[in-house]
């Protein structure tokens, strides 16, 4: 009877629709769904969104006709937006979700209008989509994109990476400089930039000279990293989380994605094919084509790295905390084995001859992530598993020396067998700070040849 009811208002609602103009019934959806939801979340927690709410916001905001047949309401159809009145109502909805003051309203409608229904709606639905939170990035509106930040870590993967595709397409190739509106947006909501680093890690992921990240997204991508490393935790730190993760949606971290451009940036810059405009790559001019891009880069790669190991190396006290240490591999298995056969794949299609001082830094950075990974417990294997998995690379002494394990410490008893056991005895923490200068500073800590990490005891 209720829904019978409920059905009856939801067409009278759309006969009075199809008499307004588009941007103005386009609007009244929009308030209706206010209505609807606020009503609803006072009654239940989760309210169930039923289909008529649905087929309003599909017919008259994102414009898809009604197939109505046998009489059962067809008639009118809506009238289309014009670019104008699309803009017009992306400035509405900016200030609806700006102005809405309860924030599980704000997060169920931004849901119900956004989440993929699997029909031929999504494409629009998509389509609006990345235009609004462009706009939320280009006149900074938080709660859209703390919304986004919600949306990303519940769709599926596929749709999170179109959205990170129009956004790079919007702020990362038309006009010089436009990057810098989208990196103002590290200290407005770090939520949304930790889940956009996930999703442009994916969708970049150096399968081919078009899957290199864009130089200005790199940089873009390595200062927010570099200024705060515990961006890329924050998901993971304010996300309950169960031992095993839903497949097919976005990693709780962007760790994997991040430690796939560090390893596979030296083989994917030497395999890279000089483009015909004579050094054009990703829209900019590189001084001498691709190895030019290549020398331009590589700091960045760099820094990069050194972010995640430090990053890494925190983990295990986070882990502990959460009682997941040993249960929850933050770098996935099936992650790992697809990029070690990447790596051999590539070394395979370079001549070693030409290219070994790549292949050395791709395995050397390889080796250290593995064996920070595994000593903080992010990555979920014996030394056994890893001498399977990398038994096709190439030889490389600091990988064997990996494989070979650390030197023997006394078993710990919270540990599986076999486990990899922890290289540090304390937790290990961030790079020393000025904010503490009454702690006497720790001793700078060797574990990876060449390189030194300051740290000190999480507290």
């Amino acid at each position: 009877m209720e829904r019978s009811r409920r059905s009856r208002t939801m067409s009278d609602i759309r006969h009075s629709l199809l008499r307004r103009d588009a941007l103005s019934a386009a609007k009244e959806v929009l308030y209706h769904l206010d209505i609807y939801f606020s009503s609803q979340l006072q009654s239940v927690p989760l309210p169930i969104v039923d289909k008529g709410p649905i087929e309003l916001m599909e017919e008259f905001i994102f414009q898809v006709p009604k197939e109505r047949g046998g009489g059962s309401g067809g008639g009118s159809q809506p009238k289309r937006l014009n670019s104008l009145q699309e803009l017009q109502l992306l400035e509405i909805m900016c200030n609806y979700f700006q102005e809405q003051s309860k924030d599980s309203v704000r997060q169920i409608i931004f849901s119900s209008l956004f989440s993929p229904q699997g029909n031929k709606a999504d494409d629009s639905r998509m389509a609006l989509l990345g235009k609004l939170v462009s706009m939320a990035i280009a006149i900074c509106r938080v709660p859209v994109l703390e919304c986004a930040a919600s949306w990303l870590q519940r769709t599926p993967a596929v749709y999170c990476v179109r959205l990170a595709q129009a956004l790079v397409d919007d702020y990362c190739s038309p006009v010089p400089g436009s990057i810098q509106t989208l990196k103002q947006i590290f200290s407005a909501s770090p939520r949304f930039c930790c889940q956009f680093i996930t999703a442009v890690t994916m969708l970049f992921d150096m399968a081919s000279d078009e899957l290199i990240p864009p130089p200005d997204l790199l940089e873009m991508v390595v200062s927010w990293i570099f200024e705060d490393p515990r961006l890329i935790l924050i998901t993971f730190l304010n996300t309950p989380i169960a031992a095993s993760l839903p497949i097919g949606f976005l990693e709780l971290t962007p760790l994997s994605g991040l430690i796939r451009w560090c390893v596979k940036a030296p083989l994917a810059y030497k395999q890279r094919k000089p483009s015909p405009s004579s050094g054009h790559l990703n829209g900019k001019v590189a001084k001498g084509g691709p190895e030019g891009s290549e020398r331009d880069c590589r700091p960045l790669y760099s820094k990069l790295h050194l972010s995640v190991l430090q990053v890494l190396m925190m983990l295990q006290g986070h882990l502990s905390e959460k009682n997941l240490y040993g249960r929850l591999g933050l770098v996935p298995l099936d992650h790992v084995v697809s990029l070690v056969e990447e790596i051999s794949r590539m070394v395979d299609e370079l001549n070693p001859l030409n290219a070994s001082k790549e292949i050395e830094l791709a395995l050397d950075r390889l080796a250290q992530a593995l064996q920070v990974a595994m000593a903080s417990g992010a990555l979920l294997w014996t030394r056994e598993d890893l001498r399977t998995v990398c038994s096709r690379l190439p030889h490389n002494n600091l990988l064997q020396l990996v494989i070979s394990g650390p030197v023997q410490q006394a078993a710990h008893a919270s540990l599986p067998p076999g486990f990899y056991p922890a290289i540090h005895t304390p937790p290990l923490g961030y790079p020393t700070h000025a904010a503490h200068p009454a702690i006497p500073a720790h001793p700078v800590q060797t574990f990876i040849p060449g390189m030194a990490f300051p740290y000190r005891p999480v507290r």
